[in-house]
């Protein structure tokens, strides 16, 4: 197992509350009265990286926590197939499973993501309002981001994660049905270069998630 951080240099960023509002007040015409600093949580999100706004947040997840330092090397997933639950007591499921950039199998975000304000940031320059809206009665859920930010601006490039999902329906066939496995994943090529695709697996679909940091929630009375 590794004891890395998905986004190290956001935790020693927040470590302060007088550097959080520093930077959000510089970069964001947000009303910080209205936000609570928060640890880091970060979200997978799916879109066009030039966009302000759009739908299909109702496929974006959540982690409430850091899941780097909770993951597993896929060099010990012979461990994590036999035991289905990682040290950090998440399980795992082998129909849906998920890589970061240094090659450790994660735990998935929790989906759907709800809706209401997160304040977000790609821990660059800009850092800013992500309002969720409410699912419509077809189930789309649209988003925006204030202050004229594109979804690339709060976007962290360091932090890649993929999702892989078997390619085939499940059968009878017991091989068929496990070809999507984290064991047909190479080791090499880790870490992945800043905003650059997670490798494919053979046997899975692989869909990249982009991840921005939420590092406020609005205050609640």
């Amino acid at each position: 197992m590794n004891n890395h951080h998905l986004v190290p240099s956001v935790s020693r960023w927040i470590l302060s509350m007088g550097c959080l509002m520093l930077a959000v007040g510089h970069a964001s015409g947000a009303d910080l009265t209205k936000f609570k600093r928060i640890e880091p949580q970060f979200i997978a999100a799916l879109g066009d990286s030039a966009a302000k706004s759009g739908s299909g947040a109702e496929a974006w997840g959540i982690w409430d926590k850091d899941p780097g330092p909770r993951g597993c090397k896929l060099d010990l997933y012979p461990e994590l197939k036999a035991t289905g639950v990682a040290p950090a007591q998440w399980k795992f499921d082998a129909s849906d499973w998920w890589l970061e950039e240094h090659g450790l199998i994660m735990e998935k975000p929790t989906f759907p993501l709800a809706a209401g304000q997160y304040l977000v940031t790609g821990d660059r320059e800009t850092t800013t309002v992500l309002t969720v809206h409410p699912k419509d009665k077809n189930g789309n859920q649209r988003w925006e981001l204030a202050d004229g930010a594109t979804l690339n601006d709060v976007t962290h490039l360091g932090c890649r994660s993929a999702r892989y999902t078997p390619t085939t329906a499940k059968t009878a066939n017991k091989t068929a049905a496990n070809a999507c496995s984290p064991a047909n994943a190479s080791t090499k090529g880790f870490p992945v270069n800043p905003g650059g695709a997670m490798p494919a697996v053979n046997g899975c679909h692989k869909q990249d998630y982009t991840v921005l940091i939420v590092v406020g929630l609005p205050v609640t009375k």
